[in-house]
């Protein structure tokens, strides 16, 4: 019997990247680059989620601080979360990181 040469079936393609937007400023870039925010829980608590992997409704935005504080400003998240607002506790949180993320370019 003839060996076939190989179809579309078993040829090797690249893999596909999932892609995200930014809730902040609408770009678009592959799911790993963003960061995304989690509603955990069912009483609207928001946690960021650096592993990219935790259950709950999410939220993408991009590496850049004034994404961030545009988004707490433009109610953003809590339009994307589907929640009424974000807890104190939480909107700190997120003011904090995106502090820590000025401090990294910066650094850079």
């Amino acid at each position: 019997m003839a060996k076939t040469a190989p179809g579309p079936a078993t040829a090797s393609r690249p893999r596909r990247v999932p892609q995200r937007t930014c809730v902040a400023c609408r770009s678009s870039d592959a799911k790993r680059v963003l960061i995304r925010l989690v509603r955990a829980t069912a009483d609207g608590r928001v946690v960021i989620d650096t592993t990219g992997k935790q259950a709950g409704r999410g939220a993408y935005l991009c590496h850049n601080p004034e994404c961030w504080n545009t988004a707490l400003q433009r109610r953003s998240l809590e339009r994307a979360l589907r929640i009424e607002r974000l807890h104190p506790d939480d909107r700190t949180q997120i003011k904090q990181f995106a502090q820590q993320l000025e401090g990294t370019m910066v650094d850079e």
